[in-house]
Parts: structure tokens; sequence; C-alpha cells
């Protein structure tokens, strides 16, 4: 679950937020962006003492001063079940992906198109064993150079 998909859930809810500096802002969420700034509504606000209190209609919260959110269960259950959701709609993996390369046999159970790279068909031509350069396993004249063509 991330942070943000989890703050575009709590619109609407209420929400306490808690400031580097100590404040803390208990209000209702009206919107976030991807910076997490924060904008509530209803607000009160107390000292990082705890013994000051101030009452506003709304505030403007930037992002990198949040310490800590304090969201409601309701909202957390509600993200676990959108994404829960979502998991289960998509395919499975590897289902729809294209068939591959290298195969000997084609997925319709028909002989593939062509030996594939770096297998031998066993006619000694080619690139021989797989094994890049040359023959069978050291250098075998030529100029090289031509990628395992030759």
């Amino acid at each position: 679950m991330l942070p943000l998909s989890l703050l575009k859930t709590a619109q609407g809810h209420p929400m306490l937020v808690e400031l580097k500096n100590g404040e803390t802002y208990n209000g209702h969420l009206v919107n976030c962006d991807t910076w997490m700034n924060i904008h509530l509504r209803e607000v009160i606000c107390t000292s990082k003492d705890g013994d000051k209190f101030w009452r506003m209609p709304e505030c403007y919260i930037r992002g990198n001063t949040i310490k800590y959110l304090r969201v409601p269960d309701e909202v957390i259950d509600k993200v676990q079940e959108e994404t829960n959701k979502t998991r289960s709609d998509r395919k499975p993996p590897g289902v729809g992906r294209g068939r591959g390369r290298g195969r000997e046999e084609g997925g319709s159970g028909r002989p593939a198109k062509g030996i594939g790279r770096g297998q031998d068909d066993g006619s000694g031509k080619g690139m021989g064993s797989g094994r890049g350069r040359g023959g069978a396993g050291g250098k075998s004249g030529g100029k090289g150079g031509a990628r395992g063509r030759g």
C-alpha cells in the first residue's frame, strides 16, 4: 500500500498530522498532491507542548514538514480491499506474453520455424555446437569478427 494512495482514499475523513517541529493538526482531509502537501478543513492545531490550541477553518501543510499521519482504520481497510480487488482482476503472470524464443516446438504443437540462435541442427554447417565463432571448441581460422557466421 502506497502512502499517496492511502491519502487519496482518506479524502473527506478526519486525520491527525504531526509535524517535525512537534505541532499537531486535527482536521478533515480535503486534498493532497504528489508531494504530500495536505489541505485540511475544520482544523484544531495543538502546540508542541500541548498547552495552546487554535481553531482554523482550513489550513495547508507542506509535505516535507510532516513527520506522522494518523488515518482512521476504515480508510486503511478500504485501501487494502481496493488493492486486493485490482490484483485479482489481473491475469496470472506469464499469460499473454508472446511465444518467447528458441523453442524446439511451437506453441500450437507444430515444429518451430528455424532452429533458433545457438542450436545445432546436426548438419555440421552454421555455428556448430553453439560455441560462438569458429568450430567445435577452438579457433578455426578465417577472419573471425563476423559474429559466428561463416
